[in-house]
């Protein structure tokens, strides 16, 4: 997706922007999916790519909504990140490249994954 940094600047809210396009994170338990129990699916919101289904979704406790796994392998990207000290695995959108979240080996089966992911980076699509 050819977007320039001035034009998602305009399309994205402040925090959106900060998250999505500058790597940001937001404060556990502060965004609007953490805890959400409504059925759809999870998608981009730069950019509206379906990313993750409510069925995949699971409490882990941490404060950021958490997934088991993406829709489809190729709708999400991934990156070594190296701040903070540690190496963990980014999760970016395979559409703009828009940041996620992270993805741990913690989670429950089948899968073992936990895809830790901002809620301001999500919309959801409630199914009807």
């Amino acid at each position: 997706m050819d977007v320039s940094e001035e034009e998602w600047k305009k399309r994205l809210t402040k925090e959106r922007y900060r998250i999505l396009r500058k790597k940001g994170t937001e404060p556990a338990f502060s965004g609007e999916y953490w805890d959400c129990k409504l059925k759809g699916v999870y998608v981009c919101a730069a950019c509206g790519n379906p990313l993750f289904s409510s069925d995949d979704k699971f409490d882990s406790g941490s404060g950021w909504p958490s997934f088991t796994r993406p829709i489809e392998k190729e709708t999400v990207g991934y990156t070594k990140d190296k701040k903070l000290f540690q190496t963990r695995t980014e999760v970016h959108c395979s559409t703009c490249h828009g940041h996620l979240g992270h993805v741990f080996d913690d989670g429950p089966p089948p899968t073992h994954k936990r895809y830790c992911i901002n809620s301001l980076a999500l919309h959801l699509e409630e199914k009807r």
